[in-house]
């Protein structure tokens, strides 16, 4: 089942292009990889799926009943953002606020969806804690569990593994996925980590302002694609 298409999709800040010309689907069910090099617009191919950059050219599509809202979004963190003094169940709960509209409170309902991403996640015990007393293991958790608040589809994280020791780094892959495999969550994630995308998800898009390479892992390892950016050495 088709979620998201895009088509023939340029974009740009102010004139500049940083991603040209881009087609592709994302089905129901996928954990697609985005790599590339720094510039390549993976970033910038995130934001116009969360409708935060309209496109230049082309269009983006949303199908089978998927709005915009029910998106979660997992991004990078900055300095500032993880020093906030909030507690994990408020950073968790303010997941919920896209679906709220207008209104200014919190159902039982987002309460009751904001403590079963908490047990989820594994972070029950750390539920009242300060955000900013956490490690960063820790943080990309209550994050991810934010991000599930925000929906029950699609999941679009930018590179949540950054600056986390290996073994949180494999934990945390582990969790992503098993929300992808057990839960049905179709995850879209940008990263750095060549050999966790293809050891961890089930597709690689290839980018370098338009799409190298789009399909299955095992079609990417004998690309030309992969050995251009790798030098041809993947071991999964």
């Amino acid at each position: 089942m088709n979620l998201i298409s895009c088509k023939n999709l340029t974009m740009a800040y102010d004139n500049n292009i940083a991603l040209e010309n881009v087609t592709f689907d994302i089905n129901e069910g996928d954990y697609i990889s985005i790599v590339g090099e720094n510039g390549s617009g993976k970033s910038t191919l995130l934001k116009g799926l969360l409708k935060l950059l309209e496109p230049k050219s082309g269009i983006i599509e949303f199908n089978n009943g998927l709005k915009s809202t029910e998106i979660g979004y997992l991004p990078q963190q900055t300095v500032v953002q993880r020093d906030f003094p909030a507690s994990v169940f408020e950073i968790v709960l303010s997941g919920c606020l896209n679906k709220k509209g207008l209104s200014p409170f919190y159902s039982l309902k987002d309460k009751r969806r904001a403590v079963n991403n908490i047990k989820k996640l594994g972070i029950e015990e750390i539920q009242q804690k300060c955000y900013r007393d956490l490690s960063g293991g820790q943080q990309q958790r209550v994050l991810l569990a934010r991000a599930l608040c925000a929906t029950e589809k699609i999941l679009l994280l930018d590179e949540p593994v950054t600056g986390l020791d290996p073994i949180v780094t494999m934990e945390l892959y582990d969790m992503i996925k098993k929300l992808n495999k057990e839960d049905g969550v179709t995850i879209i994630m940008v990263s750095h980590d060549i050999t966790s995308a293809v050891k961890s998800s089930d597709k690689i898009l290839h980018m370098d302002k338009g799409i190298r390479f789009y399909g299955t892992v095992k079609d990417y390892i004998k690309s030309d694609a992969s050995n251009g950016f790798l030098g041809g050495c993947i071991n999964v």
